[in-house]
């Protein structure tokens, strides 16, 4: 192997699996060339590594597995292909932070799938190595400065009364289609470049399960509002179905925007995870929406995502994953568990170096209405992953929190590397003073601390919020 490559790859996280697959590479004179040369090189392992995944169908335990991974896969591909375009497409180092850590988020999910089916992976855990390495080398190019700046975004957004609508879907066939789906597969047909695709959704219950794929980017979907325009379906993991799988709606092409409406899984709190909604798009913005289920109720799988005005409702880990997720003037509602214990996040970052959290800004905590919650313990939120990160600030915290506040997994570890906050909130269940005494808890004091996890910063919501005609606080 070449010394000044050795030299490079000693300074990342995974050295070893760094040399490997440098080892026949001409000599790298730059962290900038050394970056690019390790995601392309990433980005040729990930498509063997379907390859093989598809070989290995036969020998998952569960179809439903193979096929997430597969997904997961093609994902992980496109963000990689995202982040070695950088900067011939007005990108920053910001976004190829967000691209590797939604690539090393996938990588996760589909391990977790495989070792449920019993299958393991030698290729997989090389890729997961070399995107940890690529994330260490963007994060410190990043913070020496070496770093390009994106543009604003420009999507030509109609205005949100009276504005150009492309389709209407209405179930009395007034409209264009009676099914949202087909109204979606329809962005399909729209020229390479043309503006944001706006779909209107009349009034009505729509039981049917809804996907905005990758290749369906800068889609709107318009309700008539919360409780009228209703998407509802009860896929769950006590029926067979995967969690990944259980999602009513599934949003994954970028810029997405689903507003003013009601996305429910009724599967209820006996058949345990069931997801109402699962993002996956980056810049995506959900405004004005009810999101119901019980356990797993809303999935925040990867990208940057904002929440604004919305109510969410669940009793488990009823916001749990590893996007950049954040929520704004939102009211969370706990519902009544099966087992007497609620918890209102499960955040799933894995490395300290994703750029990923749960921040719940100037929002509502409390109990559903009619719903009682006497001897239930509730709490703010669990960590699925090692690093997980989750920040409540400036919001009402009603008295069924538990004064301990957050809750323990089963690893014990994570209590010192986790990030879990608290800033400036008000109501009975706000008091820290017997918070739990973990090294990762921080009452947040300073602003400098809080300003991180401002929407500004946290989710680069300046370069691509306003275009949305979403309303936002950028700042504390």
């Amino acid at each position: 192997m070449v010394v000044g490559n050795e030299m490079f790859c000693d300074e990342t996280p995974h050295p070893g699996e760094c040399k490997t697959l440098l080892i026949e590479h001409k000599p790298i004179k730059s962290t900038t060339q050394f970056l690019q040369v390790s995601v392309e090189q990433t980005l040729y392992g990930a498509v063997k590594a379907k390859s093989d995944t598809y070989s290995l169908g036969p020998q998952f335990g569960s179809k439903q597995a193979w096929e997430n991974c597969l997904d997961l896969y093609d994902q992980t591909i496109h963000r990689l292909n995202q982040s070695l375009l950088c900067p011939k497409n007005a990108c920053s180092r910001s976004d190829v932070q967000t691209w590797l850590s939604t690539a090393l988020t996938n990588l996760d999910t589909c391990q977790e799938e495989m070792s449920e089916a019993g299958v393991s992976s030698r290729s997989m855990q090389s890729i997961t190595s070399n995107v940890i390495n690529a994330l260490a080398i963007n994060k410190r190019m990043e913070t020496h400065g070496n770093a390009f700046r994106r543009r604003k975004v420009e999507v030509e957004t109609p205005s949100m009364i009276g504005g150009k609508v492309d389709v209407v879907v209405a179930q009395d066939g007034s409209g264009d289609y009676k099914s949202i789906q087909e109204a979606v597969n329809g962005a399909g047909a729209r020229p390479k470049g043309s503006p944001r695709y706006v779909i209107h959704v009349k009034q009505g219950v729509y039981e049917e399960y809804v996907n905005v794929r990758s290749k369906f980017t800068n889609v709107m979907i318009i309700g008539d509002g919360i409780g009228k325009t209703i998407i509802t379906g009860d896929k769950s993991k006590g029926r067979g179905i995967s969690t990944f799988k259980s999602a009513t709606f599934v949003a994954t092409g970028d810029g997405f925007v689903g507003r003013d409406m009601t996305i429910r899984n009724t599967a209820g709190p006996e058949n345990h995870q069931a997801v109402a909604l699962r993002s996956d798009s980056d810049m995506s913005v959900f405004y004005r929406c009810s999101i119901e289920g019980y356990q797993d109720t809303l999935y925040v799988h990867t990208g940057r995502q904002f929440f604004r005005e919305c109510d969410i409702y669940g009793t488990v880990d009823f916001i749990f994953g590893n996007a950049a997720a954040f929520f704004q003037n939102c009211r969370i509602y706990a519902r009544s568990p099966p087992n007497g214990v609620n918890t209102i996040t499960a955040q799933s970052r894995v490395n300290p170096n994703q750029t990923t959290g749960i921040v719940i800004h100037n929002s509502v905590v409390r109990g559903a209405p009619g719903t009682q919650l006497e001897g239930v313990k509730t709490y703010l939120g669990r960590p699925w992953r090692s690093y997980a990160r989750t920040v409540v600030m400036g919001t009402f915290l009603d008295q069924l929190i538990e004064p301990k506040g957050w809750l323990e997994w089963d690893n014990v570890t994570a209590l010192s590397t986790l990030y879990y906050g608290e800033s400036q909130n008000t109501g009975p269940g706000s008091g820290t003073e017997n918070r739990v005494d973990w090294p990762g808890f921080h009452v947040i004091s300073s602003n400098e601390e809080a300003r991180q996890f401002t929407l500004l910063q946290f989710i680069d919501a300046a370069l691509w919020l306003p275009p949305t005609k979403v309303p936002f606080t950028i700042n504390l």
